[in-house]
Protein backbone atom coordinates (compact mmCIF):
# COMPACT_ATOMS: atom_id res chain seq x y z
CA UNK A 1 0.00 0.00 0.00
CA UNK A 2 1.11 3.55 -0.64
CA UNK A 3 0.56 6.28 1.96
CA UNK A 4 -0.97 9.22 0.08
CA UNK A 5 -1.47 12.58 1.80
CA UNK A 6 -4.01 15.16 0.57
CA UNK A 7 -3.93 18.70 1.95
CA UNK A 8 -5.44 22.09 1.23
CA UNK A 9 -2.46 24.41 1.77
CA UNK A 10 -1.95 28.17 1.83
CA UNK A 11 0.96 29.81 0.01
CA UNK A 12 2.82 30.00 3.33
CA UNK A 13 2.30 26.29 4.03
CA UNK A 14 -0.61 26.43 6.48
CA UNK A 15 -3.07 23.52 6.42
CA UNK A 16 -5.04 24.32 9.58
CA UNK A 17 -8.85 24.46 9.44
CA UNK A 18 -9.40 24.83 5.69
CA UNK A 19 -13.04 23.77 5.83
CA UNK A 20 -14.74 25.72 8.60
CA UNK A 21 -14.49 28.49 11.17
CA UNK A 22 -14.65 26.17 14.21
CA UNK A 23 -12.75 23.26 12.65
CA UNK A 24 -9.50 23.94 14.57
CA UNK A 25 -8.94 27.13 16.54
CA UNK A 26 -5.76 25.95 18.32
CA UNK A 27 -3.29 28.76 18.88
CA UNK A 28 -6.02 31.34 18.36
CA UNK A 29 -6.25 30.49 14.64
CA UNK A 30 -8.91 32.86 13.28
CA UNK A 31 -9.02 31.97 9.57
CA UNK A 32 -11.03 28.73 9.67
CA UNK A 33 -12.72 28.04 6.34
CA UNK A 34 -10.06 29.96 4.39
CA UNK A 35 -9.96 27.49 1.50
CA UNK A 36 -13.68 27.48 0.69
CA UNK A 37 -13.67 30.56 -1.63
CA UNK A 38 -11.00 28.87 -3.77
CA UNK A 39 -12.69 25.50 -4.25
CA UNK A 40 -13.23 24.84 -7.95
CA UNK A 41 -15.56 21.82 -8.17
CA UNK A 42 -14.61 21.00 -11.75
CA UNK A 43 -10.84 20.80 -11.30
CA UNK A 44 -10.44 20.24 -7.57
CA UNK A 45 -13.45 17.94 -7.32
CA UNK A 46 -12.03 15.84 -10.15
CA UNK A 47 -8.66 15.64 -8.35
CA UNK A 48 -10.35 14.50 -5.14
CA UNK A 49 -12.38 11.86 -7.01
CA UNK A 50 -9.27 10.64 -8.83
CA UNK A 51 -7.44 10.24 -5.52
CA UNK A 52 -10.31 8.27 -4.02
CA UNK A 53 -10.41 5.95 -7.05
CA UNK A 54 -7.18 4.27 -5.87
CA UNK A 55 -7.99 4.32 -2.14
CA UNK A 56 -8.09 1.03 -0.30
CA UNK A 57 -8.57 2.72 3.07
CA UNK A 58 -8.53 6.10 4.77
CA UNK A 59 -6.19 7.05 7.62
CA UNK A 60 -6.93 9.87 10.06
CA UNK A 61 -5.69 11.52 13.20
CA UNK A 62 -8.26 11.79 15.98
CA UNK A 63 -9.42 15.37 15.40
CA UNK A 64 -9.90 14.94 11.64
CA UNK A 65 -11.62 11.57 12.11
CA UNK A 66 -14.06 13.06 14.62
CA UNK A 67 -14.96 15.86 12.21
CA UNK A 68 -15.43 13.44 9.32
CA UNK A 69 -17.38 10.96 11.49
CA UNK A 70 -19.76 13.75 12.46
CA UNK A 71 -20.31 14.86 8.85
CA UNK A 72 -20.27 11.96 6.39
CA UNK A 73 -22.81 9.45 7.78
CA UNK A 74 -25.54 12.09 7.46
CA UNK A 75 -24.79 12.57 3.75
CA UNK A 76 -25.66 9.01 2.71
CA UNK A 77 -27.21 8.69 -0.73
CA UNK A 78 -24.59 10.77 -2.53
CA UNK A 79 -22.09 8.52 -4.40
CA UNK A 80 -19.01 10.19 -2.86
CA UNK A 81 -20.52 10.13 0.64
CA UNK A 82 -21.46 6.48 0.18
CA UNK A 83 -17.86 5.71 -0.75
CA UNK A 84 -16.57 7.63 2.29
CA UNK A 85 -18.94 5.74 4.56
CA UNK A 86 -18.26 2.28 3.09
CA UNK A 87 -14.47 2.39 2.79
CA UNK A 88 -12.19 0.94 5.47
CA UNK A 89 -10.99 3.62 7.90
CA UNK A 90 -8.18 3.80 10.45
CA UNK A 91 -7.90 6.40 13.19
CA UNK A 92 -4.77 7.05 15.23
CA UNK A 93 -5.55 8.15 18.78
CA UNK A 94 -4.28 8.01 22.33
CA UNK A 95 -7.67 8.98 23.75
CA UNK A 96 -10.39 7.28 21.66
CA UNK A 97 -11.65 3.86 22.69
CA UNK A 98 -13.29 1.15 20.59
CA UNK A 99 -16.66 2.23 21.98
CA UNK A 100 -16.11 5.72 20.48
CA UNK A 101 -15.85 4.39 16.90
CA UNK A 102 -19.30 5.38 15.70
CA UNK A 103 -18.35 5.68 12.00
CA UNK A 104 -18.70 2.26 10.39
CA UNK A 105 -15.65 0.32 9.17
CA UNK A 106 -13.29 2.22 11.50
CA UNK A 107 -10.34 0.53 13.20
CA UNK A 108 -8.50 2.18 16.08
CA UNK A 109 -4.71 2.37 15.89
CA UNK A 110 -3.62 3.18 19.46
CA UNK A 111 -1.14 6.06 19.53
CA UNK A 112 1.66 4.09 21.19
CA UNK A 113 2.08 1.60 18.34
CA UNK A 114 0.51 3.54 15.48
CA UNK A 115 3.69 4.18 13.49
CA UNK A 116 4.55 0.47 13.48
CA UNK A 117 0.95 -0.37 12.57
CA UNK A 118 1.00 2.10 9.65
CA UNK A 119 4.39 0.79 8.47
CA UNK A 120 2.93 -2.74 8.53
CA UNK A 121 -0.13 -1.65 6.52
CA UNK A 122 2.16 0.13 4.05
CA UNK A 123 4.26 -2.99 3.53
CA UNK A 124 1.18 -5.04 2.61
CA UNK A 125 -0.59 -5.40 -0.70
CA UNK A 126 -3.50 -3.23 -1.74
CA UNK A 127 -4.50 0.19 -2.97
CA UNK A 128 -3.63 3.51 -1.37
CA UNK A 129 -3.92 4.41 2.29
CA UNK A 130 -5.27 7.96 1.88
CA UNK A 131 -4.96 10.73 4.47
CA UNK A 132 -6.94 13.98 4.53
CA UNK A 133 -5.91 16.71 6.95
CA UNK A 134 -4.57 15.08 10.13
CA UNK A 135 -1.74 17.59 10.56
CA UNK A 136 0.09 15.99 13.50
CA UNK A 137 -0.12 12.50 12.02
CA UNK A 138 1.14 13.65 8.62
CA UNK A 139 4.03 15.55 10.20
CA UNK A 140 5.04 12.40 12.08
CA UNK A 141 4.74 10.18 8.99
CA UNK A 142 6.83 12.61 6.92
CA UNK A 143 9.46 12.59 9.66
CA UNK A 144 9.49 8.78 9.61
CA UNK A 145 9.75 8.58 5.81
CA UNK A 146 6.38 6.83 5.52
CA UNK A 147 4.70 9.12 2.96
CA UNK A 148 4.75 7.95 -0.66
CA UNK A 149 2.86 10.84 -2.24
CA UNK A 150 1.74 14.37 -1.39
CA UNK A 151 -1.25 15.88 -3.19
CA UNK A 152 -1.20 19.56 -2.27
CA UNK A 153 -3.89 22.01 -3.31
CA UNK A 154 -1.87 25.20 -2.92
CA UNK A 155 -4.25 28.12 -2.65
CA UNK A 156 -3.52 31.78 -3.45
CA UNK A 157 -3.65 33.09 0.12
CA UNK A 158 -1.03 33.60 2.84
CA UNK A 159 -2.39 33.13 6.36
CA UNK A 160 0.51 34.42 8.44
CA UNK A 161 0.63 31.47 10.82
CA UNK A 162 -1.00 28.20 11.68
CA UNK A 163 -0.30 24.48 11.62
CA UNK A 164 1.98 23.04 8.94
CA UNK A 165 2.67 19.43 7.94
CA UNK A 166 6.42 19.54 7.37
CA UNK A 167 8.70 18.63 10.28
CA UNK A 168 10.80 21.52 11.57
CA UNK A 169 13.81 19.31 12.34
CA UNK A 170 16.49 20.59 9.97
CA UNK A 171 16.32 17.46 7.77
CA UNK A 172 16.17 18.03 4.00
CA UNK A 173 13.52 15.93 2.27
CA UNK A 174 13.67 16.24 -1.53
CA UNK A 175 10.54 15.62 -3.57
CA UNK A 176 9.86 15.51 -7.29
CA UNK A 177 6.83 17.05 -8.96
CA UNK A 178 4.98 14.34 -10.91
CA UNK A 179 1.80 16.22 -11.85
CA UNK A 180 0.46 19.77 -11.78
CA UNK A 181 -2.93 21.25 -12.68
CA UNK A 182 -4.21 24.79 -12.21
CA UNK A 183 -7.80 25.39 -11.12
CA UNK A 184 -9.83 28.34 -12.40
CA UNK A 185 -9.55 29.88 -8.92
CA UNK A 186 -5.74 29.95 -9.08
CA UNK A 187 -5.22 26.85 -6.94
CA UNK A 188 -2.18 24.80 -7.94
CA UNK A 189 -2.94 21.09 -7.55
CA UNK A 190 0.51 19.54 -7.26
CA UNK A 191 1.43 15.89 -6.81
CA UNK A 192 4.85 15.19 -5.30
CA UNK A 193 6.67 11.96 -4.57
CA UNK A 194 9.84 11.53 -2.53
CA UNK A 195 12.97 11.81 -4.69
CA UNK A 196 14.67 8.62 -3.56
Amino acid sequence: MRVVVNEFMSLDGVVQAPGGREEDTDGGFAHGGWSMPYFDPDTMGAAVAEGMSTAEALLFGRRTWQGMAAAWPGRAGDPYADQMNAIKKYVVSRTLRESDLSWNNTTLLPGDGAIADIAALRSGDGGDLVIWGSVSLVKTLLGEGLVDELNLMIEPIALGGGKRIFPDDGVARPFRLVKSVTAATGVQICTYQPAR
